[in-house]
C-alpha cells in the first residue's frame, strides 16, 4: 500500500484549508518571497513579480525532464505558473516568466487549478510538481485543499528559484512532500546583477537550511523506487565560473550535510538577454564542468546526479507550442 503525502492528515483536521487562509493574508501586503514587496496583491497591486491575483498557468501536463527519481517513467506531474520574482538574464522559461502575455485561458480559478492536478494524477503522473509556485501559495494550498477532498494522493513537489521567506516555507511544513530548490549563486553582487535580486545568498541559504529542517537530507523512496519525500538541491554550472559553485557547494556541504542530494547541471545555453552578452553568450565547456565535478568530490558531497553536456538541447523549451519540449 502506498504511502499518504503528509499533506492527507493536514486536509482532514482541516489545517491545510487554515493554511490556505493564513497564505491568503499575506498578499495584502505581499511578503510570499523574499522580496516582501509589501504591495496589495488581494487589491490588484502588481509587484515585483508581476503576477495577478489569480493562478495563472502557461502549461501543465506530463514532464520527463526532471530529476530520474521525479519523472519517472510516465513523468513528473508539471504545472509551469507563469511570472517571477527574479529576472535572469538567462531565464531558460523566459517566454512566461518575463514576457508572458496571458489570454484569459491561462487565468485558473481555484477549483480549475484543482481539476488541473486530479487531471494529473489521472494521467499516471508520479507527483504534482509546481514550477515557480512562489507568488501563488495561496492559490496553490486553496487548489490542494479541494483536489486532495476529490481524491488526490500525489507527492508534492516545491520546485523554486530558492528566494524564498522562510516564515512562508514554515507554512509549507507538512503541505510540501519533496523539496526542489535552486542554489543559483556564492556572491550576492553575481546575483544582481544576472538575476536583478538582492540579498539572494542568504535568502536562499535560509530558505534551504528551513527545507532542510523539515524533511532532512535524505530522499525516501517508495515502492516503485521514486522519490516520495526529501530535499534536492541544484546548481547549474555557469561559463567562467560566474555561478560561485565552490561556495554553494561548500554551504550544502558544511552547513546542511554531505549527504543532501545534489544536481549538478550542465544544461546551460546562452537564450533571452544572455545571448549577447560574454562569457554567457556560449554552453558550458567540458573542462568547466569537469571543474565543477571536482568541487563536488573536494566538498565531500556524496549523493546526486550529473548531466551530459549534449543534454543541453533537450532543456530548451518553446512555451508557444502546445508541446513546449521535444
Amino acid at each position: 500500500m502506498m504511502e499518504e503525502p503528509s499533506y492527507v492528515s493536514l486536509w482532514r483536521c482541516g489545517e491545510l484549508a487554515a493554511r490556505g487562509s493564513q497564505l491568503a493574508e499575506l498578499l495584502t501586503s505581499c511578503r510570499l518571497c523574499a522580496r516582501a514587496c509589501g504591495v496589495d496583491r488581494a487589491g490588484g497591486q502588481l509587484g515585483a513579480c508581476r503576477a495577478p491575483n489569480v493562478a495563472t498557468v502557461s502549461h501543465f501536463g506530463p514532464h520527463f525532464g526532471e530529476e530520474p527519481g521525479i519523472s519517472g517513467n510516465n513523468g513528473a506531474g508539471n504545472i509551469f505558473f507563469a511570472y517571477c520574482s527574479l529576472a535572469c538574464i538567462f531565464c531558460q522559461n523566459y517566454q512566461i516568466s518575463q514576457n508572458f502575455n496571458p489570454e484569459e485561458r491561462h487565468w485558473l480559478s481555484v477549483r480549475q487549478l484543482a481539476a488541473v492536478m486530479l487531471d494529473l494524477q489521472q494521467a499516471g503522473c508520479h507527483n504534482i510538481n509546481l514550477v515557480s509556485p512562489t507568488h501563488f501559495l495561496p492559490q496553490i494550498v486553496a487548489a490542494l485543499d479541494l483536489a486532495v477532498a476529490s481524491g488526490l494522493r500525489l507527492p508534492l513537489v516545491y520546485n523554486t528559484h530558492g528566494y524564498e521567506s522562510v516564515a512562508v516555507l514554515k507554512l509549507l511544513e507538512g503541505i510540501v512532500d519533496i523539496y526542489l530548490p535552486d542554489l543559483k549563486y556564492g556572491d550576492d553582487r553575481r546575483a544582481g546583477e544576472l538575476s536583478g535580486v538582492p540579498n539572494y545568498v542568504q535568502a536562499s541559504q535560509a530558505a534551504v537550511k528551513e527545507m532542510y529542517r523539515q524533511v532532512g537530507a535524505m530522499v525516501h523512496l517508495n515502492e516503485a523506487g521514486l522519490i516520495s519525500r526529501g530535499l534536492i538541491i541544484r546548481h547549474l554550472v555557469l561559463p567562467e565560473g560566474l555561478a560561485g559553485t565552490d561556495e554553494v557547494l561548500r554551504f550544502i556541504a558544511t552547513r546542511l550535510s554531505p549527504k543532501v542530494t545534489l544536481s549538478l547541471m550542465a544544461q546551460y545555453y546562452p537564450t533571452n538577454k544572455a545571448v549577447s552578452q560574454a562569457p554567457l553568450n556560449r554552453p558550458v565547456t567540458a573542462e568547466e564542468y569537469n571543474q565543477a565535478l571536482e568541487l563536488v568530490a573536494r566538498a565531500g558531497l556524496e549523493v546526486g546526479w550529473r548531466q551530459e553536456l549534449t543534454s543541453a538541447a533537450s532543456f530548451c523549451p518553446d512555451f508557444n507550442l502546445t508541446r513546449p519540449f521535444a
